[in-house]
């Protein structure tokens, strides 16, 4: 059993397992996490057709997170891009009480219809979800958000993000400090402001 947080990476759609290294994510880490025992982290490449199988929460906890516990690690993190928000998110619902927090960049939630219809309602908390299809992923996952979020939850995003409304939805939700926002897009330079943004306010002290 050990005590370092296991952060583990959910990248986004069409991304590459080294691009977290690429764009400096393990040097971020391992420069502003390196006291109290550091953090140790795994990239997990979720397939993309998963999310689209509606199996996404499923594979992420048996090909990764029911390892990690398997080998000891008991503080474990997720940190979503885009898609991957989405991924780290769906488990969390589906395995409550297994993640100890998670970070999300960019987090892409649903459709910009339905974030559009959740802003429009005043946010999550007076959003109504009404009837939810079986394959109905998104608003399930809104539901789900409304009902109460994953505990010690931060959220960045860029002002100029094609996803920027579902990140505010977030962050109304969130208590101070919990929320980056930068200038920026949806891209690798922005996310890279973000994460450091968000290391530096100590998101994994115990």
């Amino acid at each position: 059993m050990t005590d370092r947080p296991l952060l583990v990476m959910v990248p986004g759609a069409y991304f590459q397992p080294g691009d977290f290294a690429e764009h400096g994510f393990l040097d971020a880490l391992r420069r502003q996490a390196g006291g109290a025992g550091g953090v140790d982290a795994i990239v997990a490449n979720l397939p993309a057709e998963r999310y689209l199988e509606g199996d996404a929460a499923a594979w992420l906890h048996a090909e990764i997170i029911a390892p990690a516990l398997a080998r000891g690690h008991r503080r474990l993190w997720l940190l979503g891009i885009s898609l991957g928000a989405m991924g780290a998110l769906l488990h969390a619902q589906a395995y409550p009480a297994v993640i100890e927090g998670m970070i999300l960049l960019a987090p892409f939630l649903g459709t910009r219809g339905l974030i559009a219809e959740v802003a429009a309602a005043g946010g999550l908390a007076r959003w109504q979800p009404g009837p939810i299809a079986a394959q109905d992923t998104e608003r399930r996952l809104l539901a789900g958000l409304k009902a109460g979020l994953p505990p010690r939850l931060y959220v960045g995003y860029g002002m100029a993000d094609r996803y920027a409304a579902a990140g505010r939805l977030l962050a109304a939700e969130l208590p101070e400090g919990r929320a980056a926002v930068t200038e920026g897009g949806h891209d690798w330079p922005t996310w890279e402001l973000l994460w450091r943004e968000i290391l530096a306010r100590a998101p994994f002290d115990a």
